[in-house]
């Protein structure tokens, strides 16, 4: 009998907490507040180094979120007033957000069906006069096909940020994400798989984006000038010490982490794909290793012959955690009635000379993945193997029982 009728769950025992804390985390905050040096120093340098080092590029620069990071990453790539900047609608808002902050037009492209990723082809036929860059985004840490986006950008003449807020770890190529383009943002919000409970990096090897990028997290002043010199209109979007010093202590462990997480991946896919009506999403061609801060499959209700949403309570009930994930962007009301900006900007800005109306808008893959995709969060795959056979185990038991949760039952 399944759990949410009255059985036995499957799973009684928690999966492991987050975030991860040791008694390194401890000392080294510790060592920063007893310093009195809390602002802005030698640790958040030291980070920036060695996280720029782990991801495969020359420079980072930290601040104080992701969504901040993408915002002041497109102002240091010259994006701004009447630019189009192509996104995907599967994402956090955030990485539309940072389009309209920066005073530039998100235009959707949509997805392949198969990863959740933006679809190079949708991509090109999405490219206009006024198209600037494209924000191509690593869901769940699966790298998108830098390739063929890469091929498109220099064809066109168009910047590329990645946002790599799901990618702290993942390779293509053997090379890390946020380095593919001409720069990449990670964030180390709370959920993430290495968290200070905020904050964020831009990782660049391009040397005038990392000094445009530091001026604008630090209040506009310049790489030479004096204390009290401002060169551009910046903000005070700086890290702290305490941050950078729970950071170190977390990029220690990543590596090993993103393995296991992996490791635990690969098998859920071996075992999902078995039973019917579930599809895990791929992992794109040539990924070297692959963070996974989501597991994510989709759940065809037409096989199961029931909703998406009673699985996911069903599964809840057999003590495995998992939620349903995004809905495309331009359905949010922030889009669709133009709830931006002053006086409409910058969707009505002089400087784009043209009309947008998101309401018209259709991704059809966005649509059909926020109908279907059901998601594990990161820190379930640091569970050990066994953890992974019990959480097979609930979604097969739902599945010989599904009679229970149809309609009338």
């Amino acid at each position: 009998k399944l759990a949410i009728k009255g059985g036995e769950p499957a799973r009684k025992k928690s999966f492991p907490k987050w975030p991860i804390i040791t008694e390194e985390e401890i000392t080294s905050v510790e060592e920063v507040l007893k310093s009195g040096k809390w602002w802005y120093g030698e640790k958040v340098k030291e980070f920036e180094k060695r996280y720029a080092a782990f991801q495969d590029t020359k420079y980072g620069v930290s601040c104080v979120n992701g969504t901040a990071a993408l915002e002041v990453a497109l102002l240091a790539m010259g994006i701004g007033a009447g630019d189009e900047v192509i996104v995907p609608p599967y994402t956090f808002v955030a990485t539309a957000y940072a389009v309209l902050k920066a005073n530039a037009i998100p235009i959707f492209a949509d997805v392949k069906i198969e990863d959740a990723n933006i679809d190079p082809e949708d991509i090109v036929k999405k490219i206009t006069d006024k198209t600037k860059a494209i924000i191509p985004v690593h869901i769940a840490g699966n790298p998108c096909d830098m390739e063929r986006i890469l091929k498109i950008a220099k064809e066109h003449k168009l910047k590329v940020l990645e946002d790599a807020c799901h990618s702290w770890g993942t390779k293509w190529q053997g090379k890390g994400a946020g380095s593919l383009g001409d720069a990449g943002v990670f964030s180390f919000q709370m959920s993430k798989n290495i968290t200070s409970g905020e904050g964020g990096i831009i990782t660049t090897s391009d040397e005038e984006i990392a000094d445009t990028a530091r001026s604008y997290i630090n209040v506009g002043r310049g790489k030479k000038g004096g204390w009290y010199e401002h060169v551009r209109l910046g903000v005070n979007l700086r890290l702290t010490e305490i941050q950078a010093a729970i950071l170190l202590v977390q990029l220690k462990r990543l590596q090993g982490q993103t393995l296991k997480r992996q490791e635990n991946a690969l098998y859920l896919d071996s075992k999902l794909k078995e039973i019917p009506g579930l599809i895990p999403t791929t992992t794109q061609e040539g990924t070297t290793i692959r963070s996974y801060h989501l597991y994510m499959f989709r759940f065809i209700e037409d096989e199961w012959g029931i909703t998406r949403e009673k699985f996911i309570k069903a599964l809840q009930s057999e003590g495995i955690p998992c939620s349903p994930g995004y809905t495309p962007l331009y359905k949010n009301k922030i889009f669709l009635e133009k709830r931006v900006g002053s006086r409409g900007c910058p969707l009505s800005c002089p400087y784009y000379g043209k009309d947008i109306d998101y309401s018209q808008v259709c991704c059809p893959n966005a649509e059909k993945l926020s109908q279907e995709m059901v998601w594990f969060p990161q820190s379930l795959l640091l569970a050990d193997k066994e953890d992974m056979r019990d959480i097979v185990r609930a979604i097969e038991k739902i599945w010989v029982n599904r009679d229970e949760l149809k309609e009338g039952k």
